[in-house]
């Protein structure tokens, strides 16, 4: 304990001094500290309460910093919405998968995807470059302004049924129209060919066209060698646009590709 002192006029008389011990007076004995008294039942009790919080508390704020510190640094996830898909452009004319799969009576999930007609495709007799590449250069050129190819597949994988959509839009119906013209035509030059693809393998195919329309055409591919394997196409022009359909499947695909067709024309704004 701190002592203290009084400053002293010389010309007063001295203070009495006090013993300097513990129970000296009721200053000294109210800033020493008491002996400790025996603690009753309650107070006990009390303190290891106090003591259990205190261990709990200790152990519950790490975990809760490190859970707080893990939320912030977690990687962001994927929230699952589709993307945004602007009105009027070729991605919105598109039949959805589920769409499609609806109207093939089977499950259907999304394959590959083309913004540009692909290059035409090597095939003997050259004359058959249109009937073996209907989608390709072959028959949209490079005077289109916008141009989607999609395929589906079934959701196995295994390639034993697709459905191709194309929209190829023009600058004009005119310039549509001498596209479709040229897919007719050159259905016309070719009942069969020999198609190569990239790998060197060779492939013999049938085609079968029905008479075209000033707007529409419908005709089948059947591929040498496979058992009832066959594409079935078809073709419609409206406005600035030339639609095509296509359905691959062991059967009789065209009732599908027609109701395929009719839906995605009405789709497109043309």
């Amino acid at each position: 304990m701190t002592e203290h002192y009084w400053k002293t006029d010389p010309a007063a008389p001295a203070p009495p001094s006090r013993p300097q011990t513990p129970g000296a007076g009721p200053l000294q004995q109210a800033l020493t500290p008491q002996p400790s008294r025996s603690q009753g039942p309650s107070t006990r009790r009390l303190a290891r309460a106090l003591r259990h919080w205190r261990l709990l508390l200790a152990a519950v704020v790490p975990c809760l910093v490190l859970a707080g510190v893990g939320w912030w640094a977690w990687p962001q996830q994927p929230t699952g919405l589709p993307p945004h898909i602007a009105a009027g452009t070729v991605d919105a004319d598109l039949l959805s998968p589920d769409s499609v799969s609806r109207l093939a009576g089977t499950t259907l999930v999304a394959g590959s995807r083309s913004n540009r007609p692909h290059a035409p495709l090597t095939v003997s007799p050259s004359d058959c470059a249109v009937a073996v590449g209907p989608t390709t250069q072959s028959v949209y050129g490079q005077a289109w302004t916008a141009f989607l190819s999609a395929t589906y597949q079934d959701a196995g994988d295994t390639g034993a049924y697709t459905v191709n959509q194309v929209i190829g839009v023009f600058p004009d119906g005119e310039k549509a129209g001498t596209a479709f013209q040229t897919l007719t035509a050159g259905l016309t030059k070719c009942p069969s060919s020999t198609r190569t693809d990239q790998a060197g393998r060779t492939s013999k195919w049938a085609y079968t066209a029905q008479p075209p329309t000033p707007v529409a055409v419908a005709w089948t591919a059947s591929q040498g060698g496979s058992a009832k394997w066959a594409c079935y196409h078809q073709a419609r022009v409206k406005g600035t646009s030339l639609v095509q359909v296509a359905v691959c499947q062991a059967g009789d695909g065209q009732p599908t590709t027609a109701k395929l067709a009719d839906a995605l024309t009405g789709k497109v704004s043309g």
